[in-house]
């Protein structure tokens, strides 16, 4: 086979080229598939409104029974939503937090981002008075779900269900709602949050 004057194999020089027309095309795809499905990009800024909402509340609401608090407090090696320090009680979102501040002296209240602000003082671990925020609705029967109940059913099973169960109802929930198989963010941390809850309580 003939080198090229530059003193490389033609077959190299062929493979190189090959390569970068290669590499030109698949980032071409990329683009246009970015460009074609955004729906993920505006879903997650809907999400993060959720959340900015819940957080609101919460906010307002311990404004409202006039308990001092600092957001975004750091603590026991991670950060929590939420943390009132006459009390020493952490309110935190992430399921992982939670479990990590139960093995120290501060209290840790997990709470869900659909739960109404308002419903916050029946998690506290101590008395509050009975405010009225916002606009609440007559019945709010999410604020009375055990989390427990909740995380069982996020995973498709009865409070009954052993770790082996639980282990395998996640494995099956992931592939359905991971996102690198098309799946929602936000639905793959409710699993990954349910499955960590329910293991510690299987049968």
């Amino acid at each position: 086979m003939q080198a090229d004057p530059g003193g490389l194999p033609a077959w190299l020089v062929f493979g190189l080229l090959l390569g970068v027309a290669g590499s030109l095309v698949v980032a071409a795809l990329f683009v246009v598939a970015g460009k074609l499905f955004p729906a993920k990009r505006q879903a997650r800024g809907v999400r993060e409104g959720g959340e900015e909402r819940r957080r609101a509340e919460i906010r307002e609401y311990l404004t409202a029974i006039d308990e001092q608090f600092a957001e975004n407090h750091p603590l026991a090696g991670g950060e929590v939503a939420f943390y009132l320090p006459t009390r020493d009680v952490a309110i935190t979102f992430d399921a992982r937090a939670f479990y990590r501040l139960e093995r120290s002296p501060t209290v840790p209240v997990l709470v869900e981002h659909e739960m109404p602000g308002a419903a916050l003082g029946k998690r506290l671990p101590f008395e509050t008075p009975d405010v009225s925020i916002g606009s609440e609705p007559e019945s709010e029967p999410q604020a009375s779900v055990d989390p427990t109940r909740q995380a069982f059913a996020e995973l498709g099973l009865r409070e009954t269900a052993s770790v082996d169960e639980v282990k395998s109802a996640y494995r099956a929930r992931v592939k359905q709602v991971h996102p690198d198989h098309g799946g929602d963010e936000e639905e793959f941390k409710r699993v990954r949050e349910a499955y960590t809850l329910a293991k510690q309580h299987a049968g």
